[in-house]
């Protein structure tokens, strides 16, 4: 089974925790978790890149000159690809860039992530997570009591709160994240995961196969 140290919020190893098999022992699958991740930063590309063909462009009904006589090449519209203000060949056209990726496939790529940290001593948990009231400073002082200032950070939560949410909402560098969102790209965004330990069952229960 495995584990990984413990924290309270002054910062101090109190001991070590074991981790769910399920989640934190699972196969590493990094085609999937590519795939994920592909799949969650294409959804968020606009795909609305849009150029005119030949029949979009306005103008160019009538035939410049007339075919043959003129000594010039012959051509049908003003518009043509060809001409300066006509028609692009092949140019970009709206689209969607959705790859479409299975809950099974998302769980596994989470497993897969939350795996890695576990092994590289990028996971952290801590006994407690709560602030009396919103604060950056609150946060800082943590983040510094765990070694982790200047380090990116996402602390996962079993549900919203509110003074920590606000605690870290002007720190560029720490991210919250409730159960119910949690995702591949965001974990791997970051150096390290802080988990309260009231999470742990929450994080087996949502990624459960």
């Amino acid at each position: 089974m495995p584990q990984v140290k413990k924290y309270d919020m002054t910062g101090k190893e109190i001991g070590n925790i074991n981790l769910p098999e399920s989640v934190f022992a699972a196969k590493i699958n990094k085609p999937i978790v590519h795939k994920v991740v592909t799949s969650q930063l294409a959804k968020v590309r606009n795909g609305n890149s849009s150029t005119k063909t030949r029949s979009e462009v306005r103008g160019g009904g009538r035939k410049p000159w007339r075919q043959k006589g003129t000594g010039r090449a012959r051509h049908g519209s003003i518009r043509s690809p060809l001409w300066v203000g006509g028609g692009i060949t092949f140019g970009p056209r709206p689209r969607a860039y959705d790859l479409k990726v299975s809950k099974k496939e998302k769980k596994l790529a989470l497993r897969s992530v939350l795996t890695d940290k576990a092994n590289t001593d990028n996971l952290l948990i801590i006994d407690k997570l709560e602030f009396n009231e919103p604060r950056t400073k609150n946060m800082v002082d943590l983040l510094e009591k765990l070694n982790l200032q200047g380090r990116k950070v996402v602390l996962v939560l079993p549900e919203k709160n509110e003074n920590i949410y606000l605690s870290a909402r002007n720190l560029p560098d720490v991210k919250t994240l409730v159960l119910s969102a949690l995702n591949a790209y965001d974990l791997l965004n970051n150096d390290f995961i802080i988990i309260p330990e009231d999470a742990l069952n929450g994080v087996e229960e949502v990624l459960a196969v």
